[in-house]
């Protein structure tokens, strides 16, 4: 290299004591201002293949790639392999947090082949920041490669099951979208960090976090909390502030106790965060803060702030007490409603989240959840095969639980599609389908693969033409396109053998799709989704 400018450093090329610090961006989520097209994402730069590359858009400036390192490192060299595609002038950047940064080099004359820099800087991300190309394309890199040593801050998370670790594998057989795991992880980092930038807020002091529901009934609602208790759980290791995210929602949790069960969560909140309409229990929500904790306890332990596993088997307990049929053994749709009332042989199709069930059998020991696994899968075998035979859809809700189980024919709760595939039911192929990868049940991959066989076939392997609502026959009742309706169906697909270019359509579709700050419905599943069909959902 010729020209080159070192802010404050030892020039590129020069040696030092540092050299021989070991290899530590390989494998690593890494995001990218752009890509040229598939088969040049990001994380090929990092694959550990000098045959592979990432390239971003061509013909424009500037444009950039980034390396999360996991944790804080001392950066002692950084070697960028160039592709033809290269940068004239550029900067290496380091930081903390994923948004300031310092240049540890920088040039104005870069002239591609392999530089290979000694640099001096501190950060858990590493980034190159192109500002002028050294051709007419873009900018394109075999292999990024950053060099450094802890500097003595242990990892962020000391994650006992760090974001991207895979420590349990799915059942055999089943699929994820196509590209190396270090791509698709990046993808999802990146698209957490959009969701959280977008949903996670510290309002009303207190140490409390939130997940705000701009487009709910009230800005706090259980579901959004539960979902970013267990969001933020499976993050650890992906983003330093996991646990502290975690830790505040579990606050909140503490704080806006249920006025029926105080073991349960409050469903709903005002703008003042104070709980309204009655403070009482929501299921969806109260299943997902209760997984979230046990996520919690087996991330991190119990010996911090909170004690985990204690307030997950509490919270367990309160479930089934308050939100749990007895007579059926079917989930209610909170703990408001009792025997007598209209209500209390009403369930929603999108609570049963069996693979919850499978964690609360073993961190309680507690048979019943056995019982009510069972009674949830049997009701979505009867509803799909006496109600949807060709479809597999189920309905928003379902009455008569403790006779004939049955759609409703209208209104019961929210709306003349209660019984139809709307607003509630569009999650149900992302939670039958992550139990079926987790645990390959047949029941639950049946009833995935019914609906994956439905949806690939009612569209032509086109995402885009999956509607927002369908009666159980399969007949669509409203038009447009949302991710709640969409991602959903890429969990099911990951079940079938046979699927991969469906998959990948879905995976793609989900990739182009921008957040909606509007919808932390649809940004929050589309996010879970994401995480289970890249391998990265795991049951406690």
């Amino acid at each position: 290299m010729s020209g080159v400018l070192v802010l404050g450093l030892l020039a590129a090329g020069t040696t030092s004591a540092s050299a021989a610090d070991p290899l530590v961006s390989q494998g690593r989520a890494v995001t990218a201002s752009s890509v040229e097209g598939s088969g040049f994402e990001a994380g090929k730069a990092v694959d550990g293949s000098t045959s592979t590359r990432w390239a971003s858009a061509e013909a424009h400036d500037p444009e950039w790639i980034r390396v999360d390192l996991g944790s804080t490192y001392k950066v002692s060299r950084v070697r960028l392999n160039w592709e033809a595609a290269y940068a004239r002038a550029y900067q290496v950047q380091t930081s903390s947090d994923g948004s300031s940064w310092t240049d540890v080099y920088s040039t104005s004359s870069g002239d591609g082949g392999v530089d290979d820099l000694t640099v001096s800087g501190t950060g858990r991300y590493v980034r190159v920041y192109g500002t002028a190309r050294g051709t007419e394309w873009g900018y394109s890199l075999w292999e990024l490669e950053v060099y450094g040593a802890g500097d003595g801050t242990p990892p962020p998370s000391g994650a006992g099951y760090a974001f991207g670790s895979r420590l349990q594998p799915y059942a055999s057989g089943v699929l994820r979208p196509s590209g190396s795991t270090s791509t698709l992880d990046a993808a999802v980092v990146d698209y957490y960090q959009r969701w959280k930038s977008a949903f996670v807020r510290q309002n009303c002091g207190n140490g409390w976090y939130q997940v705000i529901s701009p487009d709910a009934d009230h800005p706090y609602v259980a579901e959004a909390q539960g979902y970013g208790m267990v969001i933020a759980a499976t993050m650890a290791g992906a983003d330093a502030d996991a646990r502290k995210i975690f830790d505040g929602l579990v606050k909140w949790k503490i704080d806006h106790p249920s006025s029926i069960n105080p073991d349960l969560l409050a469903a709903e909140q005002d703008v003042s965060c104070r709980s309204v309409n009655g403070g009482d229990g929501a299921t969806d929500g109260d299943l997902d803060v209760a997984y979230g904790l046990l996520l919690a306890d087996r991330q991190w332990g119990s010996t911090g702030t909170y004690n985990y596993k204690q307030l997950a088997i509490r919270h367990i307990n309160a479930i089934k007490a308050s939100e749990v049929n007895p007579a059926t053994n079917l989930l209610k749709l909170g703990d408001w409603t009792s025997s007598g009332d209209q209500y209390y042989y009403l369930s929603r199709s999108s609570d049963w989240m069996v693979d919850h069930f499978r964690a609360f059998r073993k961190a309680t020991g507690d048979g019943a959840w056995d019982t009510i696994r069972t009674a949830h899968q049997n009701l979505i075998s009867s509803l799909q095969a006496n109600f949807a035979p060709s479809t597999g859809l189920l309905p928003d809700f379902v009455e008569n639980t403790n006779s004939s189980p049955r759609p409703p024919a209208g209104e019961v709760l929210e709306s003349e599609n209660d019984g139809k595939y709307s607003w509630n039911a569009c999650r149900d192929p992302w939670r039958i389908g992550a139990d079926a990868v987790t645990s390959g049940d047949a029941a639950s991959l049946a009833a995935a693969r019914k609906l994956n066989t439905w949806v690939k076939a009612k569209t032509g392997g086109n995402p885009s033409s999956i509607g927002q609502g369908y009666q159980l026959n399969g007949t669509q009742i409203s038009g447009g396109s949302a991710a709640a309706f969409f991602a959903p169906f890429a969990v099911a697909a990951t079940t079938d053998p046979g699927s991969q270019a469906w998959l990948d359509a879905l995976w793609a579709k989900m990739l182009a799709t921008p957040i909606d700050s509007s919808s932390y419905f649809s940004a929050s599943i589309q996010l879970q989704v994401m995480i289970t069909v890249t391998g990265n959902h795991w049951v406690p």
